[in-house]
């Protein structure tokens, strides 16, 4: 099915891109000339000042020692330290891949982290972790313990999108509610997580939405809204979702005239009054 084509990674990649804003936004730590040096940091260093210095080793484009600082953090419990290298485990930056050390590192910030405040700061890496834990166990992870799991992805899939609101996780939720994977198909459930990552932004979300209100597929049919949340996800997707202009393209296509002007309209007023929304 359609949906078959939407890539995990670009879940992953637009909360990556936050985590790391969020961290570029700690000037405060960045900023300063730390007197760390790698080689002391199992003597000298706390747990917060070894991500410091590992992080600003990795804005600097030092890798090694970022790796080497983030480790000792990671080891001492520090959860965003934990994420940063789980991510780095998973995208092969800086040291080879390993989706098993990743795996690990984000079921440590699951198991020691799932009932941290919502609202905290850490609260986006948190949500992140239990997001990929759901990706790895939908998908497996090749030649490890790791098997596909649809039950157990939903449910790491909907403690984070349920507690922490997270919208790629409200996402991927939809998608397994909308492609029966974890239990029986489920296009109202779909559809209901589907809206609320839609209403934060999410990209491939609107686009689920649309196509399914468009369809009524499982949901009452409103082709003017349909098409309204596809030409809104067509206006803000990128180059690697060619998926979403089809479907946009195939809406509009069989539209009529009038849903054609009062999707266009209702889109165009939507992105002005959210213009800072993020996929």
């Amino acid at each position: 099915m359609v949906w078959r084509a939407m890539r995990i990674c670009n879940a992953f990649g637009g909360v990556a891109l936050f985590g790391i804003s969020v961290l570029a936004g700690l000037g405060a730590w960045s900023g300063q000339a730390w007197a760390l040096d790698a080689r002391t940091l199992d003597r000298n260093a706390t747990p917060v000042e070894a991500f410091r210095f590992g992080f600003n080793a990795y804005k600097q484009g030092d890798k090694t020692t970022a790796v080497e600082a983030l480790t000792f953090a990671a080891d001492k419990g520090h959860a965003v330290a934990q994420w940063k290298l789980g991510r780095m485990y998973a995208e092969g930056d800086g040291l080879t891949k390993d989706d098993m050390k990743a795996f690990e590192l984000f079921s440590e910030i699951a198991d020691a982290h799932a009932d941290d405040n919502p609202d905290a700061p850490s609260a986006r890496f948190v949500s992140n972790a239990f997001v990929a834990l759901g990706s790895y166990y939908r998908d497996g992870i090749p030649n490890s313990t790791v098997q596909p799991d649809f039950s157990r992805a939903r449910q790491m899939f909907s403690y984070a999108a349920s507690y922490f609101g997270d919208s790629d996780a409200q996402l991927n939720l939809a998608r397994m509610y909308y492609e029966g994977e974890g239990g029986e198909r489920d296009p109202r459930q779909a559809a209901r997580w589907a809206k609320l990552a839609a209403d934060k932004g999410n990209v491939g979300a609107q686009a689920l939405l649309g196509h399914m209100l468009f369809e009524g597929d499982g949901v009452k049919r409103q082709p003017v809204v349909g098409l309204m949340f596809l030409t809104i996800a067509r206006d803000r997707s990128g180059p690697s979702d060619p998926w979403i202009l089809k479907l946009q393209e195939q809406a509009f296509s069989v539209a009529t005239e009038t849903e054609r002007r009062t999707a266009l309209a209702m889109a165009d007023d939507w992105i002005g009054k959210n213009p800072q929304t993020v996929q």
